[in-house]
C-alpha cells in the first residue's frame, strides 16, 4: 500500500492480499485486533506460530509482517505498543482475536491531520456507490 492510497478518498480494495500471502508459503492466521475497553477494532493483521509465541511471553501484541516477511512487534518503533489483555481463538481455530489496551491514543501506522498516530487503521468509510471514502478519523 502506498502512502497515497492510505490518504486517498477513492475505494481502492486490495482483493489479492490473501493470494499474495498465501504464495509466500507463510503459514499465518488473521488475527483481528480490538479495543478491550472500548470494543473499536484497531485492525487487522497476520500472526505465525512465532508471533504467537511472543506476543504471550512479552505481553504485547506481535504479529507477522506480510509485506515484509519478519517478525512485527506493533509499538517497537513508533511508541504506540498494544498491550495484550487476552487472546481469543474462532470456532474453526483458523483466526485469532487480541484484546489489548493502547498504550498511546494511537495504533494505526498512518498518521492523521495532526500528526497523531491514528486510532485505530478503520479511519475511512465507504460513503457512496460510486467507490467514495469519507474520513472518520481525519
Amino acid at each position: 500500500m502506498s502512502r497515497e492510497n492510505e490518504e486517498s478518498a477513492r475505494l481502492d480494495l486490495d482483493f489479492r492480499k490473501l493470494e499474495a500471502v498465501a504464495a509466500t508459503g507463510a503459514g499465518v492466521l488473521p488475527v483481528v485486533v480490538q479495543d478491550a475497553e472500548s470494543g473499536d477494532v484497531l485492525t487487522l493483521a497476520y500472526a505465525n506460530e512465532t508471533a504467537l509465541r511472543e506476543t504471550l511471553a512479552r505481553g504485547v501484541a506481535v504479529f507477522w509482517s506480510t509485506s515484509r516477511n519478519e517478525l512485527w512487534v506493533k509499538g517497537a518503533t513508533s511508541g504506540d505498543f498494544l498491550k495484550l489483555v487476552d487472546v481469543g481463538v474462532n470456532c474453526e481455530q483458523n483466526s485469532l482475536l487480541y484484546r489489548v489496551r493502547r498504550t498511546t491514543g494511537g495504533a494505526c501506522h498512518t498518521r492523521g491531520a495532526d500528526g497523531a498516530a491514528r486510532p485505530t487503521c478503520y479511519y475511512r468509510k465507504v460513503v457512496s456507490g460510486n467507490g467514495d471514502l469519507g474520513f472518520i478519523h481525519p
